[in-house]
């Protein structure tokens, strides 16, 4: 196990996840912990393993892309404890929580699939008859070759909300700590990047792991999706009954 946490200890984060577990509210919950993360460095490519290199368990609270920061929140909001934070990791971030390259979930429509018990899809019923559906082979590209080699192509069918049918009934359907994919057109993808949905009064904010912003930062999402193809809405369970702690 590889473990990197930055200005975090052991101890701080025992404290942040003893305080979160108290929240009763799974979108408080997420906001509160995200928030705690606000302007970490962007940082890519830090999880280890390959087709080639055996996937070890990887934590880095120094540095984090747009879906490790997911991981890493998503595993939090289900911990009352560090070491439960390691074990909920686990099952955020590989199927069956088993520690695999192979196992990992390396899309966001596959937490739909493969975290079912913790994740729900709502974009259906976010966008209504809004939304729309199509088929992706994922992980093929046009040319027939992989996005990520090792990793078997799977045709899924995916429902998107377009953006430009985003209206004021859509927001008002979205909770605060719903996960946003951000929809691709690209063959073989089902999105290009990914978020926390944050609503604060009437507005609603996309806190996220920005390559251009060089952080983690926090965004109007209304204008920062208007020339993107669409949203995928994945919602958290409430699972307050399966966190071990004793608060």
């Amino acid at each position: 196990m590889h473990i990197t946490l930055g200005n975090w200890t052991q101890d701080k984060l025992d404290n942040l996840l003893h305080q979160s577990a108290g929240i009763k509210d799974i979108g408080a919950r997420i906001d509160f912990l995200s928030g705690h993360f606000r302007n970490i460095d962007y940082k890519e490519s830090t999880l280890t393993g390959s087709a080639d290199i055996p996937e070890v368990l990887t934590v880095n609270l120094s540095g984090v892309d747009c879906f490790t920061y997911l991981d890493y929140i998503e595993a939090m909001r289900l911990s009352g404890s560090f070491s439960e934070f390691i074990e909920n990791l686990k099952k955020a971030r590989y199927r069956n929580g088993k520690i695999a390259f192979k196992n990992r979930n390396h899309f966001f429509t596959d937490w739909r699939e493969f975290n079912s018990g913790f994740i729900d899809d709502v974009t259906a019923q976010t966008g209504g008859r809004k939304t729309k559906t199509t088929i992706k082979i994922l992980n093929e590209k046009a040319d027939s070759t992989f996005f990520i080699n090792g990793i078997k192509p799977v045709q899924r069918e995916i429902k998107y909300i377009p953006s430009d049918v985003i209206d004021d009934a859509v927001m008002n359907k979205i909770k605060t700590g719903n996960y946003a994919g951000i929809y691709s057109d690209i063959k073989g993808l089902d999105v290009s990047h990914v978020g926390i949905l944050i609503k604060n009064n009437n507005a609603v904010n996309l806190r996220h792991a920005s390559s251009e912003k060089g952080k983690v930062v926090e965004q109007d999402f209304r204008e920062y999706i208007i020339n993107k193809p669409g949203i995928i809405i994945l919602r958290p369970k409430s699972l307050l009954n399966k966190i071990g702690c004793s608060c």
